[in-house]
């Protein structure tokens, strides 16, 4: 089974030879079906055929049109942070993909650090967790994580984010590329965030704009920057992220876009002398962490990095002799924070 990044490199055409090309074309066929499947279910919610649950409160979705991550949790923390600090009762609602049984998956855990008191309500009946975020904590606003194509409930304002190193999933529907959807569902969309802006020259962000415009020319445009802020510990102890400078460092990450997490290191300027990759929501066991062990151990690092998402389920303050850290972003709004705000300030209870 190929990992994150060599699926990527397969349907993205870096990958080349004649198996290549056969396993593209092969792909090619199998998208098929699968864009006309989710075309027709779009088509029922657009037409009215299939039932949409409207919630008794403002409910704000953030998701994005392609497979992996693009930096949705930060924008979900960010939007939970800004209405809580507005006084407003905010409660999260997501399937909880990942999760075993009635456990809390890694998002869930990474937002209840960063978010203590901020209800999460995880279902995959999301009209469900939406009424209990309601009933028994008393939600004002519900910001819904990964919920465009989730479509049985209904939103008042739809953020989608596409992600910098690939906006349009390299223009095919999966498996042929990592669309989830045609790009015309952008049309659904309220605001457009390109998240890892800065990682793009101005013009050839222009050009996306341009690209979005043909598709969403009402909504709102925003830019974003995931700007790596320190280390962080399993026991909640900090460090500045020059305290592993110049030291070799093993890395590695279980998200749905590895080279997002590899631009971040890139950015702190760390020399990683290891680099290892886990499917997103990866569940480590005991196995796995005795193997991260060994291989940083023969890599010759001082210490080992992973993200807060990968911190969260390991626990741990060590992998042998070798720290454990995880590197902590911040999200930055670079461009379109006015116009962002004050779609999010329609949804502010009376008072």
């Amino acid at each position: 089974m190929l990992n994150p990044s060599e699926f990527r490199a397969l349907v993205s055409g870096r990958r080349r030879g004649l198996l290549p090309v056969l396993l593209r074309a092969l792909l090619r066929v199998a998208e098929v079906p699968y864009a006309m499947v989710v075309t027709a279910r779009n088509a029922r919610y657009d037409r009215g055929a299939a039932a949409v649950h409207r919630s008794c409160v403002p409910v704000v979705s953030v998701g994005n049109l392609t497979l992996g991550g693009t930096g949705k949790t930060p924008m979900v923390e960010h939007l939970a942070r800004w209405y809580r600090d507005r006084g407003v009762r905010v409660g999260l609602v997501s399937r909880g993909y990942g999760a075993r049984g009635a456990e809390a998956n890694d998002e869930a855990l990474e937002l209840a650090e960063k978010l203590p008191g901020v209800p999460h309500v995880q279902n995959p009946d999301r009209v469900a967790a939406a009424r209990t975020s309601i009933d028994e904590h008393g939600s004002q606003v519900i910001v819904l994580d990964d919920g465009f194509q989730h479509r049985r409930l209904a939103r008042d304002l739809d953020i989608v984010l596409i992600d910098s190193l690939e906006p349009f999933g390299f223009g095919h529907v999966f498996p042929r590329g990592t669309l989830r959807e045609p790009l015309c569902g952008l049309a659904r969309a309220d605001v457009v965030a390109l998240s890892r802006a800065d990682m793009l020259a101005p013009d050839e962000r222009e050009r996306l704009r341009d690209e979005v415009r043909r598709y969403a020319p009402e909504a709102v445009w925003c830019e974003l920057a995931h700007v790596p802020r320190g280390l962080l510990n399993a026991d909640g102890e900090e460090e500045p992220l020059d305290a592993l400078a110049d030291q070799p460092l093993a890395a590695f990450c279980g998200i749905g876009n590895p080279a997002g997490f590899e631009h971040t290191l890139a950015t702190c300027g760390y020399n990683v002398a290891a680099w290892r990759e886990f499917p997103d929501h990866h569940a480590f066991d005991t196995h796995d962490v005795d193997s991260l062990e060994q291989w940083a151990t023969e890599a010759g690092a001082a210490a080992i990095v992973c993200t807060h998402k990968d911190l969260v389920k390991i626990g741990r303050t060590r992998l042998g002799e070798l720290p454990l850290w995880a590197v902590t972003v911040a999200l930055e709004i670079t461009a379109g924070q006015a116009e962002l705000e004050a779609r999010l300030e329609k949804f502010l209870p009376a008072t």
